[in-house]
């Protein structure tokens, strides 16, 4: 007796097995892409701690220091702290928050199970860096309304501030996932809070680079951070066209990140 399968209407008579629909198999990558690009920006926005870092203290950061003289910015304060604060708000994203989440992800076997799925790896990193864009987005609308609220009168280049934002994104996209693929989770979180004190205080966010030594304004005038703060600042306060120094400054640190990342980030 000769045994067939397949769905019913779809046998044939000679018993060759039947087309099951649906057929089973993987989604289209644009669409994995974009379901991973969700869930990843769900978990960041769920994330207490990562609110914490990403929409309460840059907030806090710009009311606090545009209404209480404490630093003095040479001018209206807010025109000055506006631009720092969201160059803040990239790196709280695209760096701290990327690398801890990541951290955490790598130590409990996240990545390593989603690395065994259908989804590519360039694909969830892809994934990823989507939802640290969506994330700064919300980050960007929700401070230009509170700056506006303060204020703020910004002026220059539209294209020139969405480059200096991509590039820094990239920046500090890539050093986030160069310290979570390199180092435990525990020092990743130490790590990534750490630096994101530092570059507060010394990347000129609050605190004019011209304040500090002439020595210490020359390094410090090479971290991203300032590259972005600096660059954001001379086009919006300033009405710069686009400072090609600045880009140039974020453009070698994301090629070296990301080149970094890619070629020594650990999935286990």
């Amino acid at each position: 007796m000769t045994t067939t399968t397949g769905t019913p209407g779809n046998t044939g008579a000679s018993g060759t097995a039947g087309t099951y629909a649906p057929r089973p198999g993987a989604a289209p990558l644009g669409r994995m892409i974009a379901a991973q690009a969700v869930l990843e920006t769900k978990m960041l926005l769920r994330n207490g701690e990562q609110l914490l870092l990403t929409v309460i203290i840059p907030t806090l950061l710009l009311v606090l220091f545009s209404t209480v003289d404490i630093v003095d910015t040479a001018g209206e304060a807010v025109d000055f702290l506006a631009p720092g604060i969201l160059a803040l708000a990239v790196m709280s994203t695209a760096f701290t928050g990327q690398a801890i989440a990541t951290g955490f992800e790598r130590r409990y076997g996240v990545l390593k199970r989603l690395a065994a799925s259908p989804l590519p790896r360039w694909a969830l990193m892809t994934a990823k860096s989507a939802s640290v864009l969506v994330t700064e987005v919300l980050q960007i609308v929700l401070l230009t309304v509170i700056a506006f609220a303060l204020g703020w009168s910004p002026h220059g280049n539209p294209a020139a501030v969405l480059l200096l934002l991509v590039l820094g994104t990239a920046a500090f996209s890539g050093l986030g996932l160069l310290m979570a693929g390199t180092l435990k989770a525990e020092a990743t979180l130490a790590a990534a809070n750490l630096v994101f004190l530092l570059l507060l205080v010394g990347g000129g966010v609050i605190v004019p680079l011209d304040r500090f030594p002439d020595a210490a304004q020359d390094v410090l005038g090479l971290l991203p951070i300032s590259a972005l703060s600096d660059g954001l600042r001379d086009v919006l306060q300033h009405g710069a066209a686009m400072p090609w120094g600045d880009l140039g400054i974020l453009a070698g640190w994301a090629v070296v990140g990301l080149a970094a990342a890619g070629k020594f980030f650990r999935w286990e």
